[in-house]
């Protein structure tokens, strides 16, 4: 995103719609730190600039990850699903994703007001890769290579984004290993994570819930329910 300083007034209206604090007012200007902008669209679908200086170059590789992984219009081209570009656990229902005896395991990296970089993605990635299977219906799966957790294009690590999200599965046994592997990383990163983990229910209890109390975590779970309209495939 960009603003056309020829046009712009100054007014600042803009500058509170962005998540990440990316327009930047000096003395002179009010431009956007090219930087810091996930190209998210927020501050031009606010409306809130009546002059028309905000406007949207058009966005070339890798950059244009910044727009997929951060506007929650836009679509992304690996799996076509907008927002975050995957249909997400609570989905299994009619997925199937995950079977009896499989623990899903899913990682959100960065958040509004605060974002990521995927250098910072691709630590956690590396550290998974020879641990689980990572889903291959997720954007950020199409962007590594599976066996190494590496990008394939390091010219990506360079991007920032407001989040994404590693979707792995693993059996039931190595699951708690790798939730350590996880907790660890947290301690070297400079941004959030938020974990969440899925077990197929067994005699309306939750398997899992009970190995993750057992070993010291404190699982809050998801009261929201996914009533699925299509034909169950688990």
């Amino acid at each position: 995103m960009k603003i056309n300083q020829d046009v712009c007034v100054r007014c600042q209206s803009c500058v509170i719609y962005c998540p990440v604090e990316a327009i930047k007012v000096s003395k002179d200007s009010v431009y956007i730190d090219q930087d810091e902008c996930l190209e998210c669209g927020a501050c031009l679908r606010s409306g809130a600039c009546k002059f028309d200086a905000l406007y949207q170059p058009e966005l070339e590789w890798p950059r244009s990850l910044r727009s997929h992984f951060s506007d929650p219009l836009g679509v992304h081209p690996s799996t076509g699903i907008s927002g975050r570009g995957t249909v997400e656990m609570k989905t299994n229902d009619v997925t199937g994703r995950f079977k009896d005896g499989e623990v899903g395991i899913a990682v959100e990296i960065g958040r509004p007001g605060i974002g990521t970089s995927f250098s910072e993605v691709e630590k956690l990635t590396v550290a998974l890769a020879k641990l689980v299977e990572f889903e291959p219906l997720n954007p950020l799966t199409t962007l590594i290579d599976v066996d190494t957790g590496e990008f394939k294009d390091p010219a990506v690590r360079n991007e920032r984004v407001l989040s994404a999200i590693i979707e792995c599965k693993t059996n039931f046994d190595d699951s708690i290993k790798i939730l350590k592997v996880i907790k660890d990383k947290t301690k070297e990163a400079d941004t959030v994570f938020t974990i969440c983990v899925i077990n197929k229910c067994s005699d309306y209890t939750i398997p899992f819930k009970k190995k993750l109390e057992d070993e010291g975590f404190n699982p809050l779970i998801n009261g929201k329910t996914n009533v699925g309209l299509g034909r169950p495939l688990a």
